[in-house]
């Protein structure tokens, strides 16, 4: 292994050990304050994160004593609590549900994939120009973020993300996963086009209204509200739907997605590529 460069170290924890601990801690009744946890392989430990000036908080305490009994972990902060980024109604954005306004994900033959928290199965979903435009036919939130939508009412789906004048429009040809560190880029109705990097996989998130995510990605890139649901790509392959995030584009944050491959695999649909 060291002829080919690669560096061999002995860690006292297995990622399957890591893994079961981290399945604990998803077990744990986070308080707000708890922003979100997931294991670092580098570090050998399952990393909990907090918002800055409550880690001496009573609850969060607690928290933590409990996690670090059933699992090696290590505690780190982070500006502020998560959110998810939908909106109420702005005119000229891609979708509506109610009072809503989300983005879409990525087409797929029959519709779209989008956030979860977005809308309700059965949920009628109207398109920028206000018309008509389908049904979500399956939401799963919290625990899960994602849903699909079937489309209609003379709208059709083309495999293209929208570069909104940053960058050309892109074609998306597959949802090849990419890993930690990679570049990474989404798309979203309210702050358009912006890029980062891949920070970590299988993050439990605890939103500040108290709801639960799991199995989300966190990255460098930032997001608001009216985004959720919009792409991430990594050059063109589809990675996953906005989710949520703490920050704004103006002072930057990080944001989450929830991976492509697992509502593809949900629902049995087929990503349309060029």
């Amino acid at each position: 292994m060291r002829e080919t460069g690669a560096d061999v170290r002995l860690v006292r924890h297995s990622a399957a050990a890591l893994d079961a601990a981290k399945a604990r801690l998803d077990k744990l009744d986070a308080p707000a304050d708890v922003a979100s946890w997931h294991v670092d392989p580098k570090a050998n430990r399952v990393v909990v994160d907090v918002v800055a000036g409550h880690l001496d908080d009573n609850d969060v305490s607690s928290f933590l004593r409990s996690a670090r009994a059933t699992a090696p972990v290590r505690v780190a902060t982070v500006p502020e609590g998560p959110r998810t980024f939908a909106a109420g109604t702005v005119g000229g954005d891609p979708y509506y549900t109610g009072n809503v306004r989300c983005s879409i994900g990525f087409s797929v033959h029959g519709g779209f994939v989008t956030a979860g928290h977005c809308g309700r199965a059965g949920a009628s979903v109207r398109g920028w120009d206000g018309s008509a435009m389908g049904t979500f036919q399956g939401s799963s939130f919290p625990g899960d973020d994602y849903a699909y939508v079937s489309i209609g009412h003379g709208w059709w789906t083309v495999p293209v993300v929208l570069g909104w004048g940053t960058i050309p429009d892109q074609l998306v040809r597959g949802s090849a996963e990419a890993p930690v560190g990679a570049s990474i880029c989404r798309s979203g109705s309210t702050t358009k086009w912006h890029c980062g990097r891949l920070l970590a996989k299988n993050e439990t998130v605890n939103y500040s209204d108290g709801t639960v995510v799991h199995q989300l990605t966190k990255t460098s890139v930032c997001a608001q509200g009216g985004d959720s649901g919009g792409s991430f790509i990594s050059g063109d392959q589809a990675q996953g739907v906005t989710s949520g995030g703490w920050g704004n584009c103006s002072s930057g944050g990080e944001t989450w997605y929830q991976p492509v491959n697992e509502i593809l695999g949900r629902y049995g649909l087929r990503l349309h590529t060029a």
